[in-house]
């Protein structure tokens, strides 16, 4: 077979299995999407600027921050296991940097060191508190130094609280003990596994990232790339790119790896796939649409809703702002970094105020508290129980001072 036929056989393959991974839920939401941009010539305008402002001014950005941060932790391994085990005094200060790392990768070594019988609670209050989830790549993306304030605030809340969550619980009543051989799950990373379908989307990627760039500065784009059918020639750029990261999202299966409790064995993260970057590209894809879908949702449901129901978002949340921050807290305890994303969306968006942004940051524990629930449930209600108190400290003492 020629080395064009081989090519063009591998590319069915993979296409055929990307079609077959493709969940149902995920199908049925893209094509409801689909069917909405049909509803109205002015709804489908909507969606095509929102899903182009998606990709160009927060997906392109998120996975240049992505790839510093997976890149350098696939370069430069680092055993926290034993620097955790080794500084048992500073295993506070040490979960609440780990937790202030965007992503949710340090508070799930220092979740599931706890599980193994390593470290103290007051190290899990300590990361929890201080962890943002994936919610900080869009922070630190779009809005870098209110991102840098919430992670030196959450850093420190993370501190106080997880030393004095210690001093409560002196006696150890919350540790837990390891169980020999008793495998527990690691948390589910996402992969895009397909270097074609990377490549697709990285085609769209390089050059949104350099338009974006343009847009974050204000620059008049449309008199230098001109228009086309009534749009920006660049908003089909990004219309593309985003298209092409919700059908990858549809496809991204989480991989369920098991971890042995053995207090010795260093945990990462990352996957031990050849190469120096090992999986790094694969995350970095998978995480990045992960983060846009959810941002596009966001944008779509305030800019649709807006539409369809003639309400003006930002005039309801001035009327309710003193329960802005709490509703946003709360917001917070819901596992998982999607939820996050669209509080963040809107912080971005002048919907909410940095109040109610910084209380959900400190209360959300992103994915990190997914492992906790599964092995440890009633420490893991404990646990987001106590970092509620600093959010709403934080929250509400900034909203009270400063607005």
């Amino acid at each position: 077979m020629t080395s064009l036929g081989m090519v063009a056989r591998r590319g069915f393959e993979e296409t055929g299995k990307w079609a077959s991974e493709f969940g149902p839920v995920r199908l049925a939401i893209l094509v409801i999407l689909a069917l909405l941009a049909t509803t109205s010539t002015e709804a489908a305008k909507i969606m095509v600027q929102s899903l182009s402002d998606a990709f160009l001014q927060v997906t392109v950005f998120v996975a240049a921050t992505l790839a510093i941060f997976y890149f350098l932790e696939a370069w430069y391994k680092i055993d926290v296991t034993s620097l955790l085990s080794k500084y048992r005094l500073y295993q506070v200060p040490i979960a609440a940097a780990l937790g202030a790392l965007p992503g949710c990768g340090g508070a799930i070594i220092v979740i599931t060191q706890y599980i193994r019988g390593g470290i103290s609670f007051g190290s899990v209050v300590s990361v929890l508190t201080a962890t943002m989830g994936d919610a900080a790549f869009l922070l630190l993306a779009q809005a870098s130094s209110a991102g840098l304030t919430i992670f030196g605030i959450g850093f420190v809340a993370g501190i106080i609280s997880g030393y004095s969550v210690d001093a409560i619980h002196r006696g150890g009543s919350l540790a837990l003990q390891a169980v020999p051989n008793h495998p527990i799950s690691k948390l589910s990373i996402r992969r895009v596994h397909s270097r074609g379908w990377r490549f697709i989307w990285t085609i769209f990627l390089i050059p949104g990232l350099f338009l974006g760039i343009f847009i974050a500065l204000n620059t008049d784009t449309s008199s230098l790339f001109g228009t086309f059918m009534g749009f920006e020639t660049t908003a089909w750029l990004g219309l593309g790119g985003a298209i092409t990261s919700l059908l990858l999202w549809g496809t991204i299966a989480p991989t369920k790896d098991k971890l042995p409790i053995n207090p010795e064995k260093p945990i990462s993260c990352a996957s031990t796939s050849s190469g120096r970057l090992g999986d790094a590209p694969a995350r970095v894809a998978g995480d990045t649409c992960f983060v846009t879908v959810w941002v596009i949702f966001a944008y779509l449901i305030y800019e649709l809703g807006i539409y369809f129901t003639d309400i003006d978002l930002r005039l309801l949340f001035e009327i309710w702002a003193p329960l802005v921050p709490l509703i946003a807290i709360l917001v917070g305890f819901i596992p998982g970094c999607g939820p996050q994303i669209v509080i963040t969306t809107m912080y971005l968006n002048g919907l909410v105020p940095f109040s109610a942004e910084l209380g959900n940051a400190i209360s959300n524990d992103g994915d990190a508290l997914f492992p906790a629930i599964a092995m440890a449930p009633r420490i893991a209600i404990i646990a987001t129980l106590y970092s509620a108190v600093p959010a709403l400290i934080s929250a509400y003492a900034y909203y009270w001072l400063f607005e």
